[in-house]
């Protein structure tokens, strides 16, 4: 007997509902990622490519926030109705695989309870976005697998394009994919006219951007080179292998559960090349020295076979077994949920942190610098902000209306300025001007004024350039990554 479609929509929007709740009882316990702030700062110089992004991103911001505003609580508004969005597909996806209640139920739980979706539901940035991408075009791989309807090629190449647009990542699963595929006997789907469509539409979605990136010789290139240099040099294998298992833990059976399914049993041999899709992107990601969470997207097609698995290798007098793994998976959460949300207070988070240091999770607490810091990196960049905004709002309004009329503001780095730039846009001061990510492109070719609000730590450069160099004010929170500044 099938399941009923009414009782299956309860269970998917039961957990869809209680995954938007959670992120929204918390988004306004920290500020916003330093990310963020570059982002809505590209959401008033709307463009079709900026120095490390394409443009959907701001493109939502922009229009998101003449809608809504641009609150804390508006901004994590976006992540949260994307992870609610991401369990109504996880959901129809094991509806159209046949699942039912049990299968719907560790589908979805899987993904509510994994560590690295629960923050990705509070981050407003590309990534959240990019794993919404991957597991559509997840659900139109599964459906070209299932019905080998070539059509379906035709949607993988709309949704590549739009990804695209979102995140150049994107490249990563469709290659693999297009490996894994073609190391089964369903490389003969290969062979339809209408790969060429999907291949054609996706192209023609990217276009604006790619013809973006050639007017600017190509911002990306350089971009890459800067984070190859600076942050992959960082990645090791063994954290990078680590963090896959942590990102999943508690939904680590269902998981594995799927891999096994599309691997090795027989009744799954036709989606065999999900199986090889998500080997193919580890290893590529490794070559390339990739970061830990570039391989998150994937992660969601094993939580959805994972869950048609486990109902069918635990019917029968297993079934109890099911009820352990449900519970078993929340009562993993639970004590890791300050790493995954913005739960505890900062002195408290600090303190927590120091237990999960002596339990050798040191890895939790590794930033880009590859050092190990008493806050995870992304916490750290949720604090400081609004601080830095008002001591520049301050400094220039007390100086002379005449001088304030010559004045410019400097900050060293795309979250300095994206900061000064949120918190005082609609306050009667200057633009602020970086050469750091975006902001160099709408930076002047000069500035002209005998009085510089300059954001840095290092005043040497500064120091040639002007008669007098007074502090005016630094970062007192201790919890910020601009501590100091």
């Amino acid at each position: 007997m099938s399941e009923s479609p009414g009782r299956s929509w309860l269970i998917i929007g039961a957990v869809a509902f209680a995954t938007l709740l959670i992120h929204m009882l918390v988004s306004t316990n920290y500020e916003l990622h330093r990310d963020a702030y570059l982002y809505l700062a590209q959401s008033d110089h709307l463009s079709w490519g900026y120095l490390s992004i394409p443009p959907l991103t701001p493109f939502v911001a922009h229009f998101w926030q003449l809608l809504f505003g641009s609150s804390v609580f508006a901004v994590r508004l976006i992540p949260a109705m994307i992870g609610a969005l991401s369990i109504l597909i996880i959901g129809q996806i094991v509806r159209e695989l046949g699942g039912r209640t049990w299968s719907l139920m560790m589908a979805c739980l899987a993904y509510l309870a994994a560590p690295a979706f629960l923050r990705t539901g509070s981050l407003f940035q590309p990534v959240s976005f990019d794993c919404l991408f991957w597991l559509l075009g997840t659900w139109a791989m599964v459906g070209l697998l299932r019905s080998e309807n070539r059509k379906w090629w035709l949607i993988l190449g709309i949704i590549f394009g739009l990804g695209f647009l979102n995140k150049y990542s994107i490249v990563f699963p469709a290659l693999a994919f297009v490996i894994g595929l073609s190391l089964t006997k369903q490389r003969f789907l290969f062979r339809t006219r209408w790969l060429l469509f999907g291949a054609v539409a996706a192209f023609l979605i990217m276009l604006p951007n790619l013809l973006w990136q050639f007017n600017h010789n190509w911002p990306v290139v350089h971009h890459m080179t800067q984070l190859r240099d600076s942050q992959l040099i960082h990645v090791r294998l063994s954290d990078f292998l680590i963090m896959q298992a942590f990102m999943i833990f508690p939904a680590l059976p269902v998981f594995l559960a799927g891999l096994f399914y599309v691997l090795f049993d027989k009744s799954a041999q036709r989606f065999r090349s999900m199986g090889f899709t998500y080997l193919v992107l580890l290893i590529l990601l490794i070559i390339l020295s990739g970061k830990s969470y570039y391989t998150l997207g994937i992660y969601p097609v094993f939580f959805f076979f994972g869950g048609v698995a486990i109902t069918r290798y635990t019917g029968g007098k297993l079934q109890w077994s099911r009820y352990v793994l449900a519970v078993l998976m929340v009562l993993i959460t639970l004590p890791i949920l300050p790493m995954s949300l913005p739960l505890l207070s900062y002195p408290a988070m600090v303190r927590y942190d120091q237990v999960i240091s002596k339990m050798g999770m040191n890895d939790l607490l590794t930033w880009e610098d590859g050092t190990v810091h008493p806050l995870p990196q992304d916490y750290a960049d949720m604090t400081g902000w609004k601080e830095l905004a008002d001591i520049v709002d301050s400094t220039f309004n007390a100086l002379p209306s005449e001088e304030q009329k010559m004045t410019g503001i400097y900050a060293e780095n795309y979250g300095e300025a994206g900061a000064i730039h949120y918190f005082n846009k609609h306050k009667d001061i200057p633009e602020p001007i970086s050469f750091n990510g975006s902001f160099l492109f709408w930076a002047p070719d000069s500035i002209r004024g005998s009085t510089l609000i300059y954001v840095n730590n290092d005043t040497t450069d500064v120091g040639k350039l002007f008669q007098e160099v007074t502090l005016a004010g630094s970062i007192t929170n201790p919890y910020a990554r601009e501590h100091g500044m």
